[in-house]
């Protein structure tokens, strides 16, 4: 019997894996710009982790986690998201009291049992971005900003609009769920099954259902804005206003929610019409009982986690062609193979990338190789070059071939590759 990968995962193939390194690299430089640094974290945590966090009536904790019972008779869980895990990490380290001003960002695997379907799968990977110690509208403005220049640096922007919302405050979410469950209530009938339970247990959530015949329902729902305080609307009025400013695009989406009960105040999202019902490509917010709710003091804290697998749909296939070598060394005798090896070492040493077989193949063969390979040369140590301390270079696109001894075959190597590379980029 074939054992085969479950349902829901996924292998990233070798030609895939250049557009995970584009999306990867480019948060990392981005997010570096910004002061922020990388945090590692584990797979596995307590499953009160995420109770406590996430919330017990969202979807995530009802039906999503992958939770057991360990050797040592622990509740433990593959983490479904990362702000949680990031919490904790900075909580348990002693951040929260002593440096209390952080900036974290993170990459890697998470698990979630959902239906499988385009850009989405039960493990998925994220990046995200934690700012702790920051109350001040300025502080959303910036990780805002920094969402969107990754889009600028992706090359995604013109396909991407970011919406953004304000949740208010504790009191004020209190005030506005009572009357949006009333309005749900009376349009029962009109809901999926999945909302009639979710205007007991989590009402914010219907505005976000993707149902036709649910967003009917909701169109004329009670909007969040109208239930405002009077600090947060002004601070909502600030972010706006900054983001503005700086010319940093948006729209404002009162019905946008968030699917964690953390959250609170500013929301917003990085969305595609490109990935069907799947269009946001990043989602976040500002979360300022976290660090409270565990264990930590009271530190207010944003951020935002940005769905990988989407952004490398977006990205597209051209950025998923494995790079070609710089150079195919193709050889005769051992001679040959020991002295294509040490060039082909001194070449990768000098930061370019070289190939070649060890078979002990035909020189025709090894020629069609350096050919199907996509190398801009050929460098070749046949029994001629062997006899006379020799090697050949050839281009393979020109068919052009010149042969010199090994250190100035090196350096004009170097040379050309080098002017491959600058035409590349």
């Amino acid at each position: 019997m074939n054992i085969k990968r479950l349902k829901g995962f996924r292998d990233i193939l070798p030609s895939e894996t250049p557009a995970w390194r584009l999306v990867e690299e480019s948060a990392s430089r981005v997010f570096g710009k910004y002061g922020y640094e990388e945090l590692r974290l584990p797979l596995l945590e307590e499953t009160p982790l995420f109770k406590r966090t996430i919330g017990e009536a969202t979807d995530i904790v009802e039906k999503e986690m992958y939770t057991f019972t360990d050797a040592g008779d622990n509740m433990v869980t593959l983490r479904p998201e990362g702000t949680a895990s990031t919490v904790r990490a900075y909580v348990e380290n002693g951040f929260a009291r002593s440096h209390p001003k952080e900036r974290w960002f993170y990459m890697g695997p998470m698990f979630r049992r959902e239906r499988p379907q385009k850009g989405r799968f039960r493990q998925f990977h994220q990046i995200g971005a934690e700012c702790f110690g920051w109350a001040e509208p300025a502080a959303d403005a910036d990780v805002i900003s920094m969402l969107w220049d990754f889009a600028v640096d992706l090359g995604i922007s013109s396909r991407v609009s970011m919406e953004v919302n304000s949740l208010g405050c504790a009191s004020d979410r209190s005030a506005y769920i009572e009357e949006l469950r009333k309005y749900l209530e009376s349009r029962s009938d009109s809901l999926c099954s999945n909302c009639k339970e979710r205007t007991t247990r989590n009402p914010l959530r219907v505005l976000d259902c993707k149902s036709p015949h649910c967003q009917e329902a909701t169109k004329d729902a009670p909007s969040l804005e109208n239930y405002l305080c009077e600090d947060c609307a002004e601070h909502f009025t600030v972010v706006c206003g900054i983001l503005s400013s700086e010319k940093v695009p948006f729209k404002v989406n009162n019905r946008m929610v968030r699917g964690l009960d953390y959250y609170n105040r500013t929301t917003f999202e990085l969305l595609t019409n490109e990935l069907g019902s799947q269009n946001a490509v990043a989602a976040g917010g500002r979360y300022d009982g976290l660090v409270e709710l565990l264990g930590g003091p009271a530190v207010p804290a944003l951020g935002f986690a940005m769905g990988v697998e989407r952004l490398v749909l977006m990205v597209g296939e051209g950025a998923g062609i494995r790079s070609a070598p710089g150079a195919y060394f193709v050889y005769r005798t051992e001679e040959g193979q020991r002295r294509a090896f040490s060039l082909k070492r001194q070449l990768i040493g000098e930061g370019f990338k070289a190939d070649m077989d060890y078979e002990e193949r035909s020189f025709k063969a090894q020629m069609r190789a350096a050919g199907s390979s996509g190398a801009a040369f050929a460098v070749i140590f046949g029994e001629s070059e062997i006899a006379e301390g020799k090697v050949t270079i050839k281009d393979m696109q020109k068919g052009e071939q010149v042969t010199l001894d090994d250190k100035e075959a090196k350096d004009v190597l170097i040379q050309r590759l080098r002017m491959e590379s600058e035409l590349g980029d």
